[in-house]
């Protein structure tokens, strides 16, 4: 190759602009980078009154954010089982693949406190009318409810007059036998796999883990029928179970949940459903709202 011709490629190629150190070139955004930049409006802060801080043995702990508005008489029942510190002793006593970790007394004879209530109306819908703040609403179908979106930070299901949670990953529901029983709420558990969406509207949903999924997602299953532990298993002791607003102020954790209702939150939707970024390539044009879960932070 002559060399004035090298010459000629050299000079190109070092006038070339380095576009990757260009400040005005900016990365295709993501969900995540939405949830990390949105500013402090954005959010809004957890009530420590509705914090359930379970801690299991090792000091390790599940944080569950109770939703006493969709479910009062068994967040009554919950808050006044943590005051009483009837959980203190008791485990983690079945672990069923891709469905619940669930807690509380395995042998089901163990004393409530004082004032309980037992007899607690399966009433596992809120009428619309009743809401304090006004729906989101996610465009798209789903297969349980005619419509899904958000209220007041979390996720729902509706139809023409009712809301209902829905049983995502997460959410933690009130064991119960057949009904009419509804549970008391002393018997607990958390989704760990696949959202069981037919349990809607017939299993109180009382609120959701925020904090130490991974935890209850990773124990081991159990062997048993259901995925309850047999004979010679292990279960996870549980050391206590508290409300954040019974402990001292300093050792509050305090956590804040993505305004529903604002900009970011807007943005991180239509990115879970039109994502087009580094690594995809073909957006899906559509979520799911098991899979739009409302951002959570702890606050400093």
């Amino acid at each position: 190759m002559p060399i004035r011709f090298l010459a000629i490629l050299t000079v190109f190629f070092l006038s070339v602009p380095a576009l990757a150190a260009d400040a005005s070139v900016k990365p295709p955004a993501t969900p995540s980078a939405i949830v990390a930049q949105a500013p402090a409006g954005a959010w809004r802060s957890v009530a420590p009154d509705t914090l359930l801080i379970l801690t299991v043995e090792g000091g390790r702990r599940v944080v569950i954010q109770l939703a006493p508005d969709f479910a009062p008489a068994h967040v009554a029942n919950i808050r006044a089982l943590a005051r009483a510190g009837w959980w203190d002793g008791e485990s983690v006593y079945r672990v069923q693949d891709n469905y619940v970790a669930q807690w509380g007394d395995v042998t089901e004879k163990k004393a409530l406190p004082a004032g309980i209530a037992t007899d607690i109306k399966p009433d596992y819908v809120r009428p619309l009318a009743a809401l304090k703040a006004a729906p989101v609403f996610l465009p798209y179908p789903d297969a349980y409810a005619p419509r899904t979106g958000f209220v007041d930070g979390w996720p729902v299901a509706m139809d023409g007059t009712s809301v209902w949670l829905p049983h995502c990953y997460g959410m933690v529901g009130v064991a119960r036998n057949l009904s009419p029983d509804a549970g008391t709420g002393a018997e607990l558990y958390a989704v760990i796999g696949q959202a069981p969406r037919q349990l809607d509207r017939n299993i109180a949903l009382v609120g959701r883990v925020i904090e130490g999924m991974s935890l209850l997602a990773s124990l081991p299953r159990g062997s048993g029928d259901l995925g309850f532990y047999a004979a010679g298993e292990k279960r996870l002791p549980i050391v206590s179970v508290r409300l954040a607003s019974d402990l001292p102020e300093e050792g509050r954790p305090h956590y804040q949940v993505m305004d529903v209702g604002s900009q970011s939150f807007a943005d991180y939707i239509r990115l879970r459903a039109n994502r087009k970024d580094d690594f995809y390539d073909r957006p899906a044009g559509g979520v799911d709202l098991c899979n739009a879960p409302v951002p959570v932070r702890q606050a400093s």
